[in-house]
């Protein structure tokens, strides 16, 4: 450890590094200098660079902290949170810039700050005590914690008079009673370990558990405002892809109903911004209309990825619209130079919350025409009251197709004409002062929006979408993996740092076999493999078969993530992606690890299913297969993708066979009876009718295995089904059966029936 001396030369050569144009925040400032500068300087995450100048004296995560309290027998202060928080902000305002309290915790703490985003473990853990010690938790995360880390004591967001007080109740009973806050933390500790310790249940997860999930959901539908849940709302994206994914397999009219009716809820309310794209975090009120104004990477990710598969389902084209100006947002406004992305923005700007999103007619007024200004203000409900602090927040009161048919325009025309309006709108917006942007690159959260990029580039036939994700996943491989074995989780003015998580290598796995499903680039796999391989030498719990989300040294335990938040778990985006690489690469040992880790979280997904929404949709996935118009089959050695082409008085499905070198399947019409035929048909309960199929011709051969020449099909594979049906009205997904034997010069595999759903 440095002496004073060292440490104030060294925290007065790194503020002198920052240069003449830093801006330190903090109120305590002479000549423009900050007064006070700590530990967190040195840090590279804007959270706690937030906090450099605070007159508490604050260490960051790492031994030299426990150290210090070991040696001064001090309690720890631990306050964990992220840069765009808003209630991070009014505690640093009203707490840590305070004098009195930082005398207080620098007399008698060792006071640690935590980017909750850097390391998600080390929060996941200490959430878990607060909670179990308050039933509630949330940011700011305030905890007190022994020499040793555990936790004796915690809350969330405490007033200033509040806090003070806390904080000499602690000291008082730390001098008297340190032996018994001591027990209290090994006792909590205990408890902590039992919760977050993932165990080999003898319980067998019930093979019905999606559809108690699905059944669970809609019994907490909000029928009148959309959603899942009371206020606040949160737009909860795992149990929405789940959902979406239960509806392809099986349609039904409650749930298309609650999907819709959600879908079109959260796109009309103030939760997604009307103006510039893309939702806010999570809505205040039970309408979806005044929301938490900071934007979240991984809500664009997963936001976007929910609309484009329901715009595949219904053909809504309002769906591809929020699909398209959230991805833009997001290319547009948080994209680097290089093409990776930002992790979010302040709800605060100016002091106040919203301000930058918020109108008043006037202004509305005064930026557009009056025919526009009327139209706009109509339109989207902005009054002289507001609804928000005196003014508007730009929302829906009625949806935008009911807009069309009372103009007398179609859809597509309404668009042409609004467009413009609000990109007048954005553009003057723009000159207002804008929330901070947090400037740290996670790979995590990178890599969910290069999955949802290429999904809507694939899905929305937009190329530039599927060329992004490209781009970002080669900066990110380039930057954050210098070689083999190595990820780092974060970048900082392109400075890499913190050893990544479980959920790194499993988010980015997901995003390279998405780009390699799209563009056939056998490096992606190679890719994905080779950190799937890393993620289960590093994570692997083999008592339970689940990962850990990290091995953060200094934890008293490391926690699974297992069942979902805002984010799906860790473990649940492992299972997708390890059961998608054995479908690929034919290695049945990943399967294997997927159904491990399903088995793992069985008592938990048997007693409360929905909390694993994202988890069940990969365990329906892997008993009865992928959805979509793409499929791998053979284990691997068979790729299957299916469109549909319209043409004036017919629809068409094409159906495309790329058979790996060694490989055949038998042909449509094969010489022996005997063999399994490939056999193109529609799937049960299909609308559509078949009124042709077309198949290539066979190639004659004959194999080791038989004396007999055989009529197989090889290499590229090209089928065609012509369709009909009697309401061309009604979108309406196209399902096939395709039925074939594959075998290799030796052997057959057993024969498969692959469903292909066709948007």
């Amino acid at each position: 450890m440095p002496s004073t001396a060292e440490l104030k030369a060294k925290l007065a050569a790194a503020l002198e590094a920052k240069g003449p144009n830093y801006q330190p925040r903090t109120h305590h400032l002479e000549n423009g200098k900050p007064i006070y500068t700590n530990r967190l300087i040195f840090e590279d995450s804007p959270y706690l660079l937030q906090h450099a100048h605070n007159p508490v004296d604050w260490f960051p995560w790492g031994d030299e902290a426990f150290a210090i309290a070991r040696l001064e027998n001090k309690p720890v202060f631990l306050s964990i949170g992220y840069a765009t928080c808003h209630w991070c902000h009014v505690m640093e305002e009203e707490s840590f810039e305070s004098l009195y309290i930082a005398k207080i915790l620098n007399d008698n703490f060792i006071s640690i700050k935590v980017d909750r985003e850097q390391y998600p473990d080390i929060d996941q853990i200490y959430m878990t005590a607060v909670t179990m010690m308050t039933g509630h938790g949330g940011w700011p995360m305030s905890s007190f914690l022994t020499h040793q880390g555990k936790p004796f004591f915690g809350g969330t967001y405490y007033p200033a008079e509040t806090f003070a007080d806390l904080l000499l109740q602690i000291i008082k009973v730390w001098i008297s009673q340190q032996r018994t806050l001591i027990d209290q933390a090994e006792q909590l500790a205990d408890a902590v370990n039992r919760v977050t310790a993932t165990q080999r249940q003898l319980s067998k997860l019930d093979v019905s558990s999606m559809r108690a999930a699905v059944d669970q959901l809609l019994e907490h539908y909000d029928a009148k405002d959309g959603g899942f849940s009371p206020a606040p709302k949160f737009p909860s994206e795992p149990a929405l892809l789940m959902l979406l994914q239960a509806y392809e397999r099986n349609p039904e009219p409650a749930l298309f109903s609650a999907l819709n009716h959600t879908l079109s809820a959260m796109a009309q309310g103030g939760i997604y911004d009307q103006i510039g794209g893309g939702f806010h975090r999570y809505a205040t009120d039970k309408h979806w209309l005044v929301p938490h104004f900071e934007k979240m990477l991984y809500n664009q990710a997963y936001l976007a990825r929910v609309y484009a598969h329901a715009y595949n389902l219904t053909g809504n084209p309002i769906y591809a619209r929020i699909v398209k100006q959230t991805l833009d947002y997001v290319l547009r406004e948080i994209t680097t130079p290089e093409g990776v992305f930002y992790s979010a923005t302040d709800a605060d700007s100016e002091g106040h919350e919203g301000t930058f999103f918020i109108w008043t007619i006037d202004e509305v007024k005064t930026v557009l025409s009056p025919d526009d200004a009327a139209f706009i203000i109509k339109t989207f409900g902005l009054t002289p009251k507001g609804n928000f602090e005196g003014k508007n927040i730009f929302h829906l009161p009625r949806p935008l197709d009911e807009v069309a048919k009372e103009e007398g325009i179609s859809l597509e025309q309404l668009f042409n004409r609004l467009d413009p309006m609000l990109e007048t709108l954005r553009r003057y917006r723009v000159q207002r002062i804008p929330p901070l942007t947090d400037n740290k690159i996670i790979v995590a959260w990178n890599a969910m929006l290069i999955t949802a990029l290429a999904e809507a580039g694939d899905r929305l036939a937009e190329p530039r979408y599927i060329d992004a994700a490209k781009r970002a996943a080669g900066t990110l491989w380039k930057k954050q993996r210098p070689k083999d074995g190595v990820l780092w989780r974060v970048s900082l003015d392109n400075k890499s740092s913190i050893s990544a998580r479980q959920d790194d290598y499993a988010h980015l796995s997901e995003a390279l076999l998405a780009l390699y499903d799209i563009s056939g680039d056998p490096l992606y796999l190679q890719q994905a493999q080779a950190l799937v391989d890393e993620m289960l030498e590093k994570f692997l719990d083999s008592v339970s078969g689940a990962l850990v989300m990290g091995r953060e040294r200094l934890l008293f335990h490391h926690p699974k993530d297992s069942y979902d938040g805002a984010l799906p778990s860790g473990n649940a985006v492992a299972v997708r992606v390890l059961s998608r690489l054995a479908r690929r690469t034919g290695e049945t040992a990943y399967a294997d690890h997927a159904a491990r880790i399903v088995q793992a979280f069985a008592d938990g997904i048997n007693r409360q299913p929905s909390a694993y929404a994202y988890l069940l949709a990969q365990f329906d996935e892997m008993q009865n297969g992928e959805t979509g118009p793409r499929q791998y089959a053979a284990r691997g050695a068979v790729k299957i993708e299916a469109k549909r082409i319209k043409q004036l008085h017919k629809n068409l499905v094409t159906v495309d066979l790329e058979i790996k070198e060694g490989w055949h399947i038998n042909a449509h019409e094969p010489l022996q009876q005997t063999l399994v035929a490939t056999e193109l048909g529609l799937a049960d309960g299909s609308a559509w009718t078949v009124d042709a199929v077309t198949y290539p011709e066979p190639v004659l051969r004959t194999l080791p295995f038989d004396k007999n020449p055989l009529a197989l099909y090889e290499g590229r594979v090209h089928m065609r089904a012509e369709l009909s049906r009697h309401d061309e009205e009604i979108h309406e997904p196209v399902k096939l059966n395709l039925q074939f034997q594959a075998c290799d010069q030796e052997a057959c595999q057993a024969p498969e029936t692959v469903i292909l759903t066709v948007y």
